[in-house]
């Protein structure tokens, strides 16, 4: 597997630091321009400001990149050719030398290859709604990759009650920080129960410590609420994913653009509240994944 880190990451790495893994398809996919391009600085600068070592993860002619440089992240945000990679795609995107951005899977995957330990994202993805077979490649990886990931929950837009059992049957811990109910990405509460409720950060790296002199292979899972201000009523995002849910399928999209597409069609149809909570938990997750990441090392 051809790793090229960077010289940062590899210095931080090697001398013990904290780093946190961030992802790329946020950057390609998830956000618009110019936004995308600004919360990808904004969550870098995040990590720094907790005391870790950012490191950014995107595929580049087929060489899985860690830590990523200023002229990278704008290419993300910029060029229409970003192909979105799950793990499956990973022998095609190195074979033909592809640029490619990294999911939730993909990163996590490319993350513990490096030997990275805590990586920090928005929403995972889950198992899908009104079609449980349908099942993210994010799960499965979090199922059998020993990192501590930090996010708000599973995307809204998912089957979260059965993305839920799919952690527990496959043993994913999930621990809650500061709650005691699953985040739902947009909204603090899903009436779904964490695992464990935790309040520092030292808690976490405990638990990440102990999954590991376990020898379990499995993520520990970080749950953070979106901040206060930014939360938005379960109510109203219903009324606006069924709207988009209903456009999609009169639309006829499927498999991987379905999800960038009702985030899209949601941001619209909520003047941009979404999209603005998306930024603020994102930058927020950054923060307590540094914190964590520095808890570790310590």
């Amino acid at each position: 597997m051809k790793l090229k880190i960077s010289e940062e990451v590899t210095a931080a790495l090697a001398d013990g630091r904290p780093v946190v893994a961030l992802e790329s398809t946020v950057i390609a996919h998830g956000l618009p321009y110019p936004e995308n391009i600004e919360t990808a600085r904004a969550l870098e600068q995040s990590v720094r400001d907790g005391g870790a070592c950012p490191a950014t993860i995107a595929v580049f002619g087929g060489e899985f990149c860690v830590g990523l440089d200023d002229a990278q992240i704008t290419r993300l945000a910029t060029e229409k050719n970003i192909r979105k990679i799950s793990r499956r795609d990973l022998p095609v995107a190195a074979a033909k030398r592809l640029d490619c951005a990294t999911t939730v899977a993909t990163t996590a995957f490319i993350a513990h290859a490096a030997g990275i330990r805590v990586f920090a994202t928005g929403g995972i993805g889950g198992v899908h709604r009104g079609f449980a077979a349908d099942v993210s490649a994010d799960l499965p990886e979090l199922a059998q990759t020993p990192l501590t990931v930090v996010c708000s929950g599973a995307k809204i837009v998912l089957d979260l009650p059965a993305t839920r059992e799919w952690l527990e049957t496959h043993g994913v811990t999930i621990l809650g920080w500061r709650c005691g109910d699953l985040p739902a990405f947009y909204s603090s509460k899903s009436g779904l129960f964490v695992d464990e409720r935790i309040e520092t950060a030292s808690e976490a790296a405990a638990v990440a410590r102990a999954r590991d002199d376990l020898k379990l292979d499995g993520a520990v899972l970080v749950t953070v609420p979106v901040p206060a201000e930014f939360e938005i009523e379960s109510e109203f995002l219903e009324s606006i994913l069924a709207d988009a849910l209903q456009l999609a399928d009169e639309q006829g999209v499927r498999g991987k653009e379905i999800t960038p597409f009702l985030l899209s069609r949601m941001s619209a149809q909520s003047a941009g509240r979404t999209l603005r909570a998306n930024i603020a938990l994102l930058e927020n997750n950054a923060r307590v994944a540094a914190e964590i990441a520095a808890a570790l090392t310590a």
